[in-house]
């Protein structure tokens, strides 16, 4: 497999992998755009498919994590007939040339502790690769790390370990890093409203709002008076399905 990396010069005309339509790709094309100036770096796979690794310096990224000099693995996605053939060693091993020759200590990553989580990478995977847990937090997301060297563990900031807000009702907080959520959460929101839900939705454009946030993934969080609920993109359906668990709707 031969491999493609996405930078400024070919953004505008290369496919970008988890892209649901046009509209979607912009958005998020536009979002890569502004994090390739602070060093993220995006591979995929010459063929068409999500198959791709997405990362940067974890001092850029838009997560909650203290971590002196390492790299950050944003998005890292194998699937359908994608998978089996080694490319996410491809891909993982890229990730570790390039952080090693920018003199970074190590890798970490989102996951979870032990099964799989949608949007996540997958532990047993990370496991077998040689990454080991850092951190967890109260909701069953964990941040594992590879390092390259003796040295201190990245960790959550506090209020990522303990995920909770102070407001009332389903609020939803996302950025522009997935075009999933280009594509979701205003249908949500219609969704929402059309069914009598009061949801607030909050998009955020900034790494310094993003780990100001109470959560630990900060792509997408959804929270229910004050409870975090998921990290996952929610469909519809899917916020429905929620919605009657949590009220009497």
């Amino acid at each position: 497999m031969n491999y493609i990396k996405i930078t400024k010069d070919n953004i505008d005309k290369e496919h970008i992998c988890c892209a649901m339509s046009g509209s979607q790709s912009l958005a998020k094309k536009e979002w890569l755009k502004e994090r390739f100036k602070e060093g993220l770096i995006f591979y995929r796979s010459e063929e068409r498919g999500k198959c791709f690794i997405e990362y940067l310096p974890v001092e850029k990224a838009w997560v909650p994590v203290l971590a002196d000099d390492y790299m950050f693995i944003n998005c890292f996605w194998i699937a359908g007939s994608m998978k089996g053939h080694g490319y996410a060693n491809d891909l993982l091993n890229e990730c570790i040339k390039d952080s090693k020759e920018q003199g970074k200590k190590g890798i970490c990553v989102f996951s979870s502790t032990k099964k799989k989580k949608e949007f996540l990478s997958d532990p047993k995977y990370l496991e077998y690769k040689g990454f080991k847990i850092a951190d967890e937090s109260d909701c069953g997301i964990a941040l594992w790390y590879l390092p390259f060297s003796e040295g201190e563990a990245p960790r959550f900031m506090e209020k990522a370990r303990h995920p909770h807000i102070e407001e009332e009702g389903f609020v939803v907080y996302y950025t522009d890093q997935c075009p999933f959520t280009y594509y979701w959460v205003p249908r949500v929101i219609n969704f929402a409203k059309e069914n009598g839900v009061e949801l607030k939705a909050v998009h955020i454009t900034s790494r310094e709002e993003a780990i100001e946030l109470s959560a630990p993934i900060l792509n997408y969080g959804l929270f229910y008076n004050g409870e975090f609920i998921t990290h996952a993109i929610q469909s519809d359906k899917k916020f429905m399905e929620i919605v009657r668990k949590k009220t009497s709707i």
